[in-house]
């Protein structure tokens, strides 16, 4: 049997690490494309200008806006050759990250980000937009990033509703591990270079892919509220650091190499519904998580827990939550239809799956979520 494992290079972590940044650059020359909003690049503009006299080193701005599309990963590239970078920074939040991603093509590669609402940084994968925003393509490089470097002190700093996000999108890990484990079902991992190139991983997941997917759901239990309530008065503490580390490296470690399935696909069939698009991936993922413990029939004690977690940092436990206060049976059919379309991580799971089931999942869950909050449960 064919197993693959992908990760960073290097992870580093901790209070005011920006300040080193200069020193990773070092490592592949004297200056770095820097692809960051302006907002996120004027945060910590102090950091990178103490880091870049400290090392010697050049950040060659980009006026990045915003949009991880072929033609700005173009200019970009463009850019980086006519200024003779040495290598790529991407700083800030998804976009800015998978835009370096894409122009770094998987060599050199610095990943900061600047708040811990997703696992993308860690990942070999890029999420590609059309310049007004619309979906284009997936992209999967040689690699993951050779550097990410975590600056606490900054993540501790950002809204704390981006923390709880990444801890919903953190939630899933586990339970899409344990199912490609029962199903074995092929990993990102596996997956070869390229924008759309055969996009049939030969690989299963590794028991190390697995350990810390399990690790992740112990460390949410464990230091989840702590975790929150320190963002919330910006300060870091170990539990902080903790989840930062969980939300970052063991989700995205996790997802890569143990595999997705039903609540990452449930989470995109609802984007089809409006009123969820003003929520972040990771409160939507929270939801599609307990979809998916219903779909497979898991035991009620593990969803109290899960709903208990939910419920401890103010993620959705049901469909009002994440801005769709009613459905129509219709409306429903769309979302499980788009969750099952064939290219989608829902076959993961380890039994037969139709848009039926996946449509009764869904609505069994709200219902779930509606009377733990009436206290019914």
């Amino acid at each position: 049997m064919r197993k693959a494992f992908i990760c960073p290079t290097k992870y580093v972590q901790g209070e005011d690490e920006i300040l080193n940044l200069g020193y990773f650059v070092k490592t592949y020359g004297s200056s770095a494309l820097l692809i960051a909003h302006p907002d996120d690049a004027a945060r910590v503009k102090d950091k990178l200008d103490a880091t870049a006299e400290k090392f010697g080193v050049t950040f060659v701005e980009t006026g990045f806006v915003g949009e991880c599309s072929r033609q700005e990963v173009a200019r970009l590239q463009a850019l980086s050759k006519e200024k003779g970078c040495h290598c790529t920074i991407g700083l800030g939040g998804g976009k800015a990250i998978d835009t370096a991603k894409c122009v770094a093509e998987g060599d050199a590669l610095i990943i900061v980000p600047t708040i811990a609402a997703t696992d993308a940084p860690t990942s070999h994968s890029a999420v590609l937009y059309t310049p007004d925003g619309a979906f284009d393509d997936y992209a999967y490089f040689k690699q993951s990033p050779s550097v990410i470097l975590i600056d606490t002190t900054v993540i501790s700093q950002a809204p704390v509703r981006f923390l709880i996000s990444g801890m919903g999108d953190a939630l899933s890990t586990f339970f899409e591990a344990r199912a490609n484990v029962r199903s074995f079902t092929k990993v990102n991992a596996g997956l070869p270079c390229g924008f759309r190139e055969g996009l049939c991983g030969e690989a299963k997941g590794t028991k190390a892919a697995f350990a810390l997917a399990q690790l992740c759901y112990e460390n949410l239990l464990a230091d989840g509220v702590k975790a929150k309530i320190a963002c919330e008065k910006k300060c870091v503490t170990p539990a902080l650091e903790n989840i930062i580390e969980t939300n970052i490296l063991l989700s995205g470690i996790g997802f890569e190499s143990g595999g997705l399935a039903a609540a990452h696909a449930i989470h995109d069939g609802l984007t089809i519904l409006e009123g969820t698009h003003k929520y972040l991936h990771g409160e939507k993922v929270a939801f599609g998580t307990i979809a998916q413990l219903v779909l497979e029939d898991a035991p009620m004690e593990e969803i109290m827990e899960v709903l208990d977690f939910c419920a401890s940092l103010g993620l959705p436990v049901c469909l009002a939550d994440i801005g769709v206060d009613s459905i129509t049976e219709e409306e429903l059919i769309q979302v499980a239809e788009k969750a099952c379309i064939p290219e989608e991580s829902v076959y993961a799971m380890p039994f037969p799956v139709s848009v039926e089931s996946v449509a009764a999942a869904i609505k069994a869950a709200d219902e779930l979520g509606k009377q733990y909050k009436d206290g019914m449960l």
